[in-house]
């Protein structure tokens, strides 16, 4: 099925640790066959994330054992545009040169100054018209990220989004269900990271609405830290498991809860404004997807199905190379770095 065995790192640069996800054909599929994860140290300023950043990625390579150089990776932020647009049909190889004249409405950037790419989403209803997907990032955040990648003898093969990267993560893991998902279902995918909330809506398996929302789970941890005398590791042991004092979690993150609930109704009242279409259902992603009764708390607050969902569930992973009770137990943390990695499925 992928002929010469590729295969390909998927690596996710948090701002709170690095996740990297190896995979590899196997049979007629592949596996999981090595990973990392690596915390990186808080910087002072600006100017230090990047150092910090390179000397967390040369710890994570020196530890773990990779099959390959060849690295996906995303970037994300406020350099990164993401616009969903109406287009006249036009054959993909026009679809490019067109979009250079389009994009000066959607984004905030001088063209020169951006890397655009953009790619058709499905015909409009009226069939004269198509839906597409605009990306648009800061030529300096792209050459940044491949320089990084280069010093530490990584070859960087593609530079993808955070979002879309969820959604693939997604996309393999509905690809390899038992259960076939039906066409037109409308979830939303929402993986809560250290600093930000990335939110994903997907229309079958075609992302039709990301955002990113400066709310993460270093927002949790600090509250709880404070209220319960704790560090950092401490507040996230007790997040996840509180015993009796589940009553007393809630009440402290709250506020952090009530914040992240409305920003993800605004963007599920903007879709379904604009598409016509109800989400039916959350998937929670992230680190701080461990949150005791979050899933249900959102579910209450937002009236969807809400779960937790594993990346790694329906992966075979390859114990020669890697720890699988650590993988295991980090798994929350990794659908980004799954979603990168899986591009082997595109090559």
């Amino acid at each position: 099925m992928f002929g010469k065995k590729r295969s390909f790192l998927g690596l996710d640069l948090g701002s709170r640790a690095i996740k990297a996800v190896e995979m590899t054909p196997a049979g007629d599929g592949f596996q999981v066959t090595g990973f990392g994860y690596e915390p990186v140290e808080p910087a002072v300023d600006e100017a230090q994330e990047g150092e910090k950043l390179r000397q967390s990625l040369e710890s994570l390579l020196s530890r773990a054992r990779f099959r390959t150089k060849s690295v996906v990776t995303a970037v994300s932020g406020r350099s990164v545009i993401v616009r969903y647009v109406t287009m006249a049909q036009m054959a993909p190889e026009n679809l490019r040169n067109a979009i250079r004249f389009e994009a000066d409405k959607y984004i905030p950037f001088e063209i020169d100054e951006v890397v655009l790419d953009c790619q058709k989403l499905e015909d409009a209803p009226d069939g004269k018209d198509m839906k597409v997907v605009l990306v648009a990032v800061k030529k300096s955040v792209v050459e940044d990220q491949v320089r990084l990648l280069e010093s530490v003898g990584l070859r960087p093969q593609v530079i993808d989004v955070d979002a879309f990267a969820l959604g693939n993560a997604f996309e393999l893991h509905q690809a390899l269900s038992a259960k076939a998902m039906e066409r037109d279902r409308v979830v939303s995918l929402i993986d809560i990271g250290a600093r930000k909330t990335n939110i994903n809506i997907v229309v079958g398996t075609t992302s039709h609405f990301t955002r990113e929302v400066y709310i993460g789970g270093s927002n949790f941890v600090e509250l709880v830290a404070k209220r319960f005398g704790t560090d950092e590791s401490g507040a996230e042991m007790f997040m996840a498991d509180p015993g009796e004092a589940m009553g007393e979690l809630r009440e402290t993150v709250a506020s952090v809860t009530d914040e992240l609930v409305h920003e993800i109704q605004l963007s599920f009242d903007f879709f379904e404004n604009q598409n016509d279409q109800e989400v039916r259902e959350i998937y929670v992603s992230g680190g701080a997807s461990r949150l005791a009764g979050l899933p249900a708390e959102f579910e209450r607050a937002l009236g969807r199905v809400t779960r937790a969902w594993d990346p790694l569930e329906n992966l075979a992973v390859d114990p020669r190379g890697v720890n699988e009770a650590e993988i295991r137990d980090k798994a929350p943390n990794l659908a980004i770095a799954v979603g990168l990695a899986s591009r082997l499925r595109r090559d």
